[in-house]
């Protein structure tokens, strides 16, 4: 199968989630995005349009953060931390939005770190 022809497939699986997948005010959409070499965490209300708490392999606030990739142990650690970053923000219920991933290994470690920091899916 081509690049492009996967591209717009995923894209196109990422709508049919998103159509599905809100988050309000008390509830925020966690959004996981996993590049080939970083992961990104949004918290989301998407009644007003912003970004309630964010975290990634890229975040000046995180300790060696150069050791950090996109695997599953990195995973592991930056679903703590973002279960960390939203209890500080007053966030303890969240609709999780895995991108169109599939639900195991990195997307997976990642679910479970951050119901161990205490957020509820």
């Amino acid at each position: 199968m081509r690049t492009e022809q996967k591209r717009k497939l995923r894209q196109l699986r990422r709508w049919r989630i998103r159509k599905k997948v809100v988050g309000t005010q008390d509830r925020p959409r966690m959004s996981v995005r996993f590049t080939n070499t970083n992961i990104h965490v949004q918290f989301i209300d998407d009644q007003s349009g912003r970004t309630l708490a964010a975290i990634s392999t890229l975040s000046k606030s995180l300790p060696d953060r150069d050791k950090l990739s996109a695997n599953a142990l990195s995973a592991k650690r930056v679903g703590t931390l973002a279960a960390e970053a939203a209890k500080a923000k007053g966030i303890a219920c969240v609709v999780f939005d895995r991108s169109g991933s599939r639900y195991h290994g990195k997307v997976k470690a990642l679910a479970d770190a951050a119901r161990e920091g205490g957020l509820q899916f």
